[in-house]
């Protein structure tokens, strides 16, 4: 992978991140978890190499959303920063939003569309997958 540094951080700044790597992917998740801790129907989230990313300024506030999932967030202003599954802890997960510029990284395809609202339109041109993606990232 090519060094590069992709920035971004919390509505407020008391938290800034940077990611050195390219991410592994660029999913939309439709499960309700993210809907709930997002008050959203849908969040987008970058995978990327655990190693490769850090927080640069400020301490964002960490929880445990389900067994085994730790996300964080601003304690300031509330922004969804990031999810780590202790089965990939190898990786880290951080909502594309938060980036500085999230143009950059549009989602690949759909994950937990079989929780999708009736209601919600989400992005058909995209692959869908009912659960994760095989393989994900």
């Amino acid at each position: 992978m090519t060094a590069i540094d992709i920035e971004g951080g919390c509505y407020c700044g008391a938290v800034r991140y940077r990611a050195s790597q390219q991410p592994l992917g660029s999913i939309l998740c439709d499960c309700q978890a993210c809907r709930r801790v997002a008050a959203a129907p849908s969040i987008p989230w970058l995978t990327f190499v655990a190693a490769s990313f850090s927080f640069t300024r400020g301490s964002p506030v960490h929880f445990n959303s389900s067994a085994g999932v730790r996300r964080s967030f601003c304690g300031e202003c509330g922004t969804p920063l990031t999810y780590v599954s202790d089965k990939t802890s190898d990786e880290i997960d951080v909502t594309t939003c938060s980036l500085d510029d999230p143009e950059r990284f549009p989602p690949t395809h759909c994950n937990w569309v079989s929780h999708d609202l009736r209601w919600w339109p989400s992005s058909h041109a995209l692959p869908r997958h009912a659960e994760s993606k095989p393989n994900a990232p």
